[in-house]
């Protein structure tokens, strides 16, 4: 039997015995290590999770461009905020005006406090503006959070070059409503800054939060967390190349309140693919979720993976726990949901994907949706347009009211599900259109 290499250097969020079958040893032998185990830990306290809040902090002041005091030159922070500052106002502006009063006005109450959010990559952004009173808030994608002290090793050359690279993706974001996956592999997974954490620092300071603690964890087995100590984080630092030191920060915990607040709030990020063969090689991810029961969730610029064979497992578990959903057209596809007892509302217009992975099979369910219920009017952008380049939104509800999936008027059943989602996804057709500034 062979193991795996420690959770900070393995490759891939998977962090499981593989080989042969474990071999079961002797009563006597589980007696022995029964009573060794036991007698180590009776005399043994757990050390404590590492507090990386200040890290962060000097993170949200230089890269989110928060209000606060910083060691970094003052110039090297000029220089970047002048324009993160710039597009955080505008998003703020127009996308933020538009979608928070949608949203008050949409998101029923009583929902489950627990939000989950698959693909996310670094958008707490959008899910605080559905979700603002949200007890935790769980997002997943391929995308660690990244090193939260790489900051303070960076000399000013590398610095200015890393703080370039967030800037764009944070203008991308904030004007098209997604991040492009093929941008995301080197700004976030081999990112010189932990670039997620500093999508997610922008978030809270664009939203009015203050930073209450930031601390880094792994999920064990069974899906449990186990928070890094501070002898993990100095051995993960260690780890010289920058995508494998990322992913040893792949997950990461922020409370959060608001100003003069007495509720804490909390952020989670999980680094995991979210396919079938990963998940089933490690479960971690599914089972952590699994614990949290009925949850409200969120998905958009998904490239279509729910729509496909190999992230079924995925889809069936937002079909068996999600009771409200928003999305664009990448969340569960009706042919899925409307039989499994989901009602979909629409706004905006759909008929075909402005990618390859949204359209062919894929594309019939949802066209055949807007056939059925033509989309309300609707006044900003929710992930990826269609393949016009406009907005477009899905609700989709639990009713227990099992419906048979959407046709369109030749169809006598769906089309099969696509067994294998494309290697790509960022085969954008027509270019998203960016917000316009006046």
């Amino acid at each position: 039997m062979k193991i795996t290499l420690p959770w900070f250097a393995c490759p891939a969020p998977q962090r499981v015995f593989d080989g042969g079958p474990w071999q079961i040893p002797s009563m006597r032998s589980l007696l022995v290590l029964t009573l060794v185990l036991g007698t180590s830990r009776a005399g043994a306290e757990t050390p404590p999770p590492a507090e990386l809040l200040e890290e962060a902090r000097q993170l949200s002041v230089v890269g989110a461009c928060a209000k606060g005091e910083s060691k970094t030159k003052a110039d090297l922070i000029a220089a970047h905020c002048k324009k993160v500052t710039a597009e955080q106002d505008e998003w703020k502006k127009s996308w933020l005006g538009a979608a928070a009063p949608f949203f008050k006005t949409h998101v029923p109450a009583g929902l489950p406090k627990s939000v989950v959010y698959p693909f996310a990559g670094g958008d707490l952004a959008t899910a605080l503006t559905v979700y603002p009173d949200a007890d935790e808030i769980t997002t997943l994608a391929l995308e660690p959070a990244g090193d939260p002290r790489s900051l303070a090793r960076m000399n000013d050359a590398d610095l200015k070059k890393a703080l370039a690279v967030v800037a764009t993706e944070l203008e991308y974001l904030y004007r098209s409503s997604f991040s492009k996956t093929m941008n995301m592999i080197g700004a976030m997974r081999a990112g010189q800054l932990p670039t997620q954490l500093v999508f997610s620092l922008s978030a809270l300071h664009m939203h009015g939060y203050d930073l209450v603690g930031v601390r880094y964890f792994k999920l064990d087995n069974g899906g449990e967390i186990v928070y890094l100590t501070t002898k993990d984080v100095e051995v993960a630092e260690k780890i010289r190349d920058i995508g494998a030191r990322n992913r040893a920060f792949g997950n990461v915990e922020i409370k959060f309140k608001k100003p003069g607040g007495k509720r804490d709030q909390i952020y989670r990020h999980i680094a995991a693919n979210l396919d079938n063969t990963h998940l089933k090689q490690w479960a971690a991810p599914l089972k952590h979720l699994q614990k949290k029961g009925k949850v409200a969730g969120m998905t958009k610029a998904a490239s279509y993976l729910l729509s496909y064979g190999d992230f079924s497992a995925f889809r069936d578990y937002l079909i068996a726990n999600v009771d409200w959903m928003v999305s664009d057209t990448t969340g569960i596809p009706p042919s899925y949901g409307m039989p499994a007892g989901f009602e979909y509302e629409t706004w905006g217009d759909w008929k075909s994907s402005n990618m390859a992975a949204g359209n062919g099979a894929v594309r019939s369910t949802w066209q055949a949706l807007y056939q059925q219920n033509p989309g309300k009017p609707l006044s900003f952008k929710f992930g990826y347009p269609n393949g016009a380049g406009e907005g477009h939104l899905v609700i989709t509800k639990r009713t227990g009211k099992a419906q048979p999936a959407p046709l369109l008027r030749w169809e006598k059943a769906p089309p099969p599900t696509p067994p294998k989602a494309p290697q790509k996804d960022t085969d954008v057709v027509p270019p998203a259109k960016p917000i316009t500034k006046k």
